[in-house]
């Protein structure tokens, strides 16, 4: 078995082996180079050794070998010379390496036969001129075929076994020194040339390794650059992708003769955060998908003729940077074709949500407005957008910066008013309509402390919802008008409370815990809310209403028809009051359909065990009409304008008594 074992090991030896392509190339450039070497040596050993043997008996022998030798010689060296820097397939390399290994064993053979069939026939001169150019022939084809160890392998084989047993039979005397002193020289140049193949080997091997993991390490590092410039949520391209590109056409917008169309649009979603506040982030990340889904069909559309970056800035943010002719015009029409697809109904887990979007536009026909220039245009144009109602589109026009620094000055204000207390809390009287006594009032929040001049809520209440700072704002009036209605034994307290801060969770713990900080009643307390925020967030109204109740505090409906509200979420709610709207007390006595009108909503309202308070009394004439239809409580300018608590309590004298809400 162990002969048999050594015997296969030997013959894998000369067994030519292609299998590894990285070996087989790096072998085939390095070998290419010499075989043009070896035809030279070859053809000069040729013609060195016929000069030396021309007087020998066989001229024609001398004549014959040595022309053919050499023009196979120059044939190949010529030919592989003009090839020496082409390119080669695969499959090419292998078949020239497999003719390699075999005609260098053909031409070894044929020099081997050529120069013993010489050596015969010489004199002792010859014999050792015959007996060096073999030796150094042989030697020659090995060392020039060492990238190739199988076919070196062979031809040092096929030249010194013949030449060493030959000259040991025919010569032993004279030649056996030569014979095994050369056999010696063959096994240490073959021996050198595994040792150096096998660092050759080792070489080819760590250079594919390294281009392995130059692959990989760039693999790698493509992906992080995906996964930094992805939103995880939506899979679009985020903020640092949208930045990237800007500063890649800003790089642009330095280059001379620059003349590249494109315009950005920002769009926020209107109501998603009421969306997390009642369903949870769940469904909120489910409708942030589907949301960029529909934003992706729609700038599909737009990309078929420029180019479009649709990007998730955050939260419920969305961006999209538009290049190419006529770009303003294209991001005009993607625009209004995002605002038409999100007001459409959007349906997750079997929930209905109507969403819609503010949208703002910046575009530059001309290459004229930096890139970034634009970016800040769109998101003032959608600031724009949104304080003008929301659910709709501005196009940027110079005007809207004055406004966002105005709006701007207005939020550093706000934050710094809370600090320094520049706010405070004016009242309105709410009258018995019977009797016409003072049964409590609405709070109001005033600003008269802004160092910039007085401002009334209209001017920055809706700056403060956005910015979030109306929950502290409410908190303020809360608490200050608990201290000091809460001195005025039975008097009534209403605050009329903001969509946002209703809408945020906190707010009944707000409240409950500034009822007990203050040791106001809760049942002398009333919260008014809109009936706008009921149809947008029906179960979370119906959860803080009732939790309210649960507290002992009574909920209006303030704005009452104006809107959406009908007998059927009257009920579904369970107010305790409903507040007529300040129109309706406006139209008494100017229309006659409206008497009509105010008549049958307190009729429903009263039929439903609700009081009706009547905003908006300006006249005798109207406190009379809404005092016959059966009106509860009446506010009003009539009654007197918002001032503080003393001026309130003062404007009624003694008929102020301690009355209860029902």
């Amino acid at each position: 078995m162990k002969v048999v074992h050594v015997l296969r090991r030997l013959f894998n030896l000369y067994r030519l082996e292609t299998g590894d392509g990285d070996l087989l190339r790096a072998q085939f450039r390095a070998l290419i180079g010499q075989l043009p070497i070896l035809y030279f040596a070859l053809a000069c050993n040729t013609i060195a050794l016929a000069c030396s043997v021309s007087v020998v008996n066989h001229p024609l022998l001398v004549i014959i070998f040595a022309v053919a030798l050499c023009t196979v010689c120059a044939f190949r060296g010529v030919w592989w010379w003009q090839r020496r820097l082409a390119y080669f397939s695969e499959s090419q390399i292998r078949r020239h390496i497999r003719n390699t290994a075999v005609l260098s064993l053909l031409i070894s053979a044929a020099f081997m036969i050529w120069g013993l069939l010489l050596y015969g026939d010489a004199d002792d001169v010859r014999r050792g001129q015959i007996a060096f150019f073999l030796a150094i022939t042989q030697i020659s084809c090995v060392i020039c075929l060492m990238p190739l160890p199988v076919a070196a392998l062979r031809v040092a084989t096929v030249g010194t076994v013949p030449f060493c047993v030959y000259f040991l039979w025919i010569d032993p005397r004279d030649m056996f020194v030569e014979a095994i002193n050369f056999a010696l020289v063959a096994v240490a140049i073959v021996l050198l040339m595994f040792r150096q193949h096998r660092s050759f080997e080792a070489l080819v091997r760590s250079r594919r390794d390294l281009r392995r993991r130059q692959v990989e390490t760039r693999k790698l590092s493509d992906e992080n650059r995906r996964i930094a410039l992805t939103d995880a949520l939506s899979g679009l391209p985020n903020r640092r992708a949208l930045l990237a590109r800007l500063d890649e056409l800003r790089e642009h917008e330095q280059t001379p003769g620059h003349d590249g169309a494109m315009a950005v649009i920002f769009l926020d979603l209107d109501g998603f955060k009421d969306i997390n506040d009642a369903y949870g982030h769940e469904i909120g990340d489910a409708v942030i998908r589907r949301v960029a889904s529909v934003l992706s069909e729609v700038c599909s559309v737009v990309a078929d003729r420029a180019r479009v970056m649709l990007v998730r800035l955050g939260g419920d943010e969305f961006a999209a940077l538009v290049e190419g002719e006529d770009a303003p015009a294209r991001a005009a029409t993607l625009a209004a074709d995002a605002l038409v697809a999100l007001g459409q109904t959007i349906l997750v887990d079997n929930h209905e949500f109507h969403i819609g979007a503010s949208i703002g536009v910046a575009g530059d026909d001309r290459g004229e407005v930096g890139s970034y220039e634009l970016m800040r245009r769109a998101d003032t144009a959608m600031y724009r957008a949104k304080s003008d109602g929301k659910g709709g589109i501005r196009h940027y026009h110079a005007g809207f910066d004055a406004d966002r620094r105005r709006r701007q000055q207005i939020e550093a204000d706000l934050r710094g008013g809370l600090t320094r207390g520049e706010f405070d809390v004016a009242y309105q009287a709410l009258v018995d309509a019977m009797s016409g006594e003072l049964l409590g009032v609405e709070a109001f929040l005033r600003w008269p402390g802004r160092p910039g001049g007085a401002l009334m809520p209209d001017a920055f209440m809706e700056i403060a919802e956005v910015t979030g700072l109306v929950h502290p704002l409410g908190r303020f009036v809360l608490r200050r008008a608990c201290e000091e209605v809460g001195t005025q034994p039975g008097l009534m307290l209403c605050v009329n409370v903001s969509p946002a801060q209703f809408r945020h969770p906190g707010f009944e713990a707000d409240v409950a815990r500034i009822l007990e900080e203050t040791g106001f009643p809760p049942q002398r307390l009333q919260i008014e809310i809109t009936e706008g925020y009921l149809v947008d967030h029906p179960d979370r109204a119906r959860h803080a209403i009732l939790a309210f109740q649960q507290m002992g505090v009574t909920v209006a409906l303030d704005d009452f028809g104006t809107g959406f509200a009908s007998i059927g979420y009257l009920q579904s709610y369970g107010f305790d009051c409903v507040k007529l709207d300040t129109s309706l007390s406006a139209r008494l006595g100017r229309d006659p359909r409206a008497a009509m009108l105010v008549s049958g909503m307190i009729h429903m309202a009263r039929g439903l065990d609700m009081r009706v308070v009547a905003e908006g009394v300006e006249s005798e004439m109207q406190a009379g009409m809404l005092r016959l239809a059966g009106c509860d409580v009446l506010q009003g300018y009539h009654f007197g304008w918002p001032s503080s608590l003393r001026d309130v309590l003062g404007s009624f004298g003694l008929r102020m008594v301690a009355a209860s809400w029902g």
